[in-house]
Order: C-alpha cells, then structure tokens, then sequence
C-alpha cells in the first residue's frame, strides 16, 4: 500500500503541473488575462503541493504502522536511519528546501545578469563587480542544495 501512495506522490505533481501548464498555455493564446491565469497556476499549486504532502503523510503513516516495534534496542539498531515516518518527512524537507531555494536563486539572477550585462555593456572595467553580484544569486541555490544533502544524511 505505502508502495503505492509513494508513486502517486511522485507521480502526481508532475502530472498535474504538466496539465495545469498546457491549460496555462491555452489560456494565454485564448486572450485570457495574464493575471488572472497567475493567481489561478498559484492556487493550483498550493493544491497540488497540500495533496502531495498528504500522500507522503500518509505513505510515512502507513510505513510506521507497519513496522513492528522491537521489545530490546541493540546499539545496532539505534545507529538505522529514521523510521518511515521520519523518513517521509525527512524527504518532503529536502525536497522543499531545494526546490524553494531554486526559486530564490532564479529570482536573484533573473534581476541580476540583466543589470549585470547593461553595466558591463557601459563600462567594460565593471564585469567583475558585476560577477560577484550575479554569482551570490545563484549561491543561494547552492546552499539550498547543500541543506538537502544535510537532510539526505541524517534520514
């Protein structure tokens, strides 16, 4: 059952959002104003995101209640990563934490290399400083990256 629930929350955001971009898509090309399409894709996706929580809830729910309770603990069995539930947090988390810093990141280039290249465009002798701003853009993609893997390792 817990195999089923972890497929469907992999499977179903990417379906959903695929389908919630071509309808986006469609939309657009059918005049339907901008704005009006973002605060629909924005509500969607909080939806798609509460459904996909919920399904790794429950998969971690039906992991922990599926795993039997040992009467001794060994040392050896203390050192096992986290128990399902864990787990399925633990993942969710990483998840998050990659994909929200990705956001962040692409948000600071996006406003970044465009005033970068205008500045270098004017003054040649501006390219590095211009650099430096461009690259903690995209560092903080980096550290979100780097948290995951954090989290990757203590589950």
């Amino acid at each position: 059952m817990s195999t089923v629930l972890v497929i469907l929350a992999v499977v179903f955001p990417a379906v959903a959002l695929t389908a919630l971009a071509i309808r986006s898509f469609q939309k657009h090309m059918n005049g339907v104003n901008g704005k009006r399409i973002m605060k629909t894709n924005l509500l969607a996706f909080v939806l798609v995101l509460v459904i996909t929580a919920s399904l790794a809830f429950t998969a971690s729910a039906v992991d922990a209640d599926a795993a039997e309770a040992p009467a001794a603990v060994s040392t050896e069995e203390a050192a096992q990563p986290a128990a399902g539930g864990e787990k399925g947090l633990g993942l969710l988390a990483a998840g998050l934490v990659t994909g929200l810093a990705g956001i962040g990141g692409g948000i600071a280039v996006a406003a970044g290399a465009p005033a970068a290249i205008a500045a270098t465009s004017e003054d040649p002798k501006s390219f590095g400083k211009s650099l430096i701003f461009v690259a903690l853009g995209e560092s903080i993609a980096l550290y979100g990256v780097v948290i995951s893997i954090l989290i990757l390792n203590k589950i």
